[in-house]
């Protein structure tokens, strides 16, 4: 691979995760001021349809992306473009039935799933997102014709403009709604379908993007199809079978870590409407773990996986090329500086979990404890998923597609048999924070195990964990210390939670450059490396 190939897979490499760091943030800034006009009860019926919608999108799309990139571009290298043309075709006839199906589920299935969840007012929200599900499918195909291709910036693009149409029309549709039915029983209800318009709206506009774009590149299609001089015609069958076994590793990995959370919807409200809850105190209940405590976990896993996209390809890379120490090398790199961002992001969520809550949900009222409490108590669930999310990437990437699968499939039966069990014992909401701190964390046990056997790799416990989980403590101490010292001594907590955050930011790059955790190589290899290692040797560190 000549150096400027490299270069430019590494930029169109960078240009993607760049746009899923960006449109990840989008996501997490709306959903505050969205979670707060909602209110808990709003959040409930909000984040149980969404987890439904997710499940379904996995079914239908979210494998897409991946698969028809991987399909095409094979086909592309070798030159086959009628082989490239015809499983475009047949990904579009896949995209049409599997959106189909998940459409009537959403739409017509709608009051049936607002029994089986126990939520009044779901039917609502369900039948917005079910022409969302159908448009993402083909959205995916398209997203994924275009990265096989060897073009990043169509997907990108049309990532940041569903992102930004969605957070703006959410915010204003859900306080449109609430205006209008506030004073009725339904208002949660309406609110929520207000939350998930939005997500129609990007869909449909980024639909329309890429519809354009694919339009304008028919010729391009054809013309490739014409010159096809490979000889090489492998029929409607053999096309749909070679994206079949690409799409289902994908799809069943995805949807059972995605399963798990609609089925802990399912068991919460099914175990806590035999108690003396009210269903509103239960929504609410649901509303709080699914949306305040999800939302700040979720946030530095989407980061720290969405950087690591700009190493993973060369991952793979060095596996196809049998580049035994290469591809060590590089794992040890991506799982270190995943680890480097999940630690301290999960202690700085439990040192700072009650002003987090209180500054960006001041309409939780009562449950503020008690989303301050769950975010203490699984912060650490960051780190889990990380770990996990980064190993299943190396594991696929290295072709052992389905290794990841049994481990989420057996770690997502413990969980279910745990998240019983404690539910049954009166554990409540707590019940479904230990499960969601065991899920992944078996499965990244798991999976790290399996990495060192089918690899041949040495885990090195003390730089890739040890090293970040210590500095991560010591600037949680600094970041504990500076946020009390000037609460007693002003009693004002923005400017304290400000300190706090730039002093915890200091300390960690300070501490984590003067351990040595990265060496010199493995600084250039990250995102800004060069411009890290220029500062470092400045500050002596």
């Amino acid at each position: 691979m000549s150096r400027e190939t490299k270069n430019t897979l590494l930029l169109q490499g960078s240009i993607l995760a760049a746009a899923g760091i960006f449109t990840k943030l989008i996501g997490f800034l709306y959903r505050i001021p969205m979670a707060n006009l909602l209110g808990n009860r709003g959040n409930g019926v909000y984040s149980v349809a969404f987890g439904i919608y997710t499940v379904t999108l996995t079914l239908s799309s979210m494998s897409l992306p991946t698969a028809v990139s991987k399909v095409v571009s094979a086909r592309l290298a070798r030159g086959e473009g009628r082989n490239a043309a015809r499983v475009l075709a047949i990904a579009l006839l896949f995209a049409l039935v599997m959106g189909m199906f998940s459409f009537s589920l959403l739409y017509f299935g709608a009051d049936m799933l607002e029994g089986l969840y126990s939520t009044a007012g779901l039917h609502r929200p369900l039948r917005v997102l079910a022409p969302t599900s159908f448009l993402f499918a083909f959205l995916g195909v398209m997203r994924g014709y275009t990265q096989g291709s060897g073009t990043m910036v169509p997907t990108a693009v049309s990532q940041v403009v569903d992102q930004c149409f969605n957070a703006v029309i959410s915010i204003v549709a859900a306080w449109a709604l609430i205006n209008v039915y506030g004073a009725t029983e339904e208002a949660s209800s309406w609110g929520a379908m207000g939350g998930t318009l939005g997500t129609l709206a990007g869909a449909v506009t980024s639909f329309l993007f890429m519809a354009a774009y694919m339009l304008r590149r028919v010729p391009e299609i054809r013309l490739r199809a014409r010159r096809d001089v490979s000889g090489q015609d492998e029929g409607s069958a053999l096309a749909a079978r070679a994206l079949a076994l690409t799409i289902l590793p994908i799809v069943f990995s995805q949807t059972i870590y995605q399963i798990g959370y609609t089925i802990d919807d399912v068991l919460f409200s099914r175990f806590m409407n035999g108690t003396d809850l009210s269903s509103s105190v239960i929504t609410s209940m649901q509303g709080v773990f699914n949306t305040q405590y999800n939302q700040m976990v979720n946030l530095p896993v989407s980061i720290a996986t969405a950087m690591a996209m700009t190493l993973m390809p060369s991952i793979v890379a060095s596996h196809v090329k049998r580049e035994g120490r290469e591809v060590r090398h590089k794992i040890t790199s991506t799982v270190k500086f995943n680890m480097a961002i999940a630690f301290p992001c999960a202690v700085g969520l439990a040192v700072l979990a009650d002003p987090i809550m209180a500054l960006l949900f001041p309409s939780l009222g009562s449950y503020h404890d008690m989303a301050a409490h769950l975010l203490q108590a699984g912060s650490s669930a960051a780190v889990f998923y990380a770990l996990s999310t980064i190993t299943t990437s190396i594991l696929q990437g290295t072709n052992h597609m389905s290794v990841p699968v049994l481990h989420s499939a057996v770690s997502l039966v413990l969980h279910i048999a745990l998240v019983v069990g404690m539910l049954y014992a009166g554990w409540g909401v707590w019940a479904l924070l230990v499960g969601n701190v065991i899920f992944p964390l078996i499965v990244c046990l798991l999976n790290c195990r399996a990495v060192s056997r089918l690899l041949r790799y040495r885990w090195n416990v003390a730089a890739i964990f040890v090293i970040p989980l210590l500095c991560a403590l010591i600037m949680g101490a600094v970041c504990w210390g500076v946020y009390a010292l000037l609460i007693k001594l002003t009693g004002m907590m923005i400017p304290a939670f400000a300190a706090a955050f730039v002093a915890a930011v200091a300390v960690y790059a300070l501490v984590l450059l003067k351990s040595h955790c990265f060496s010199r190589r493995e600084l250039r290899e990250l995102p800004m490396g060069d411009k890290i290692l220029r500062l470092a040797i400045l500050l002596h560190l």
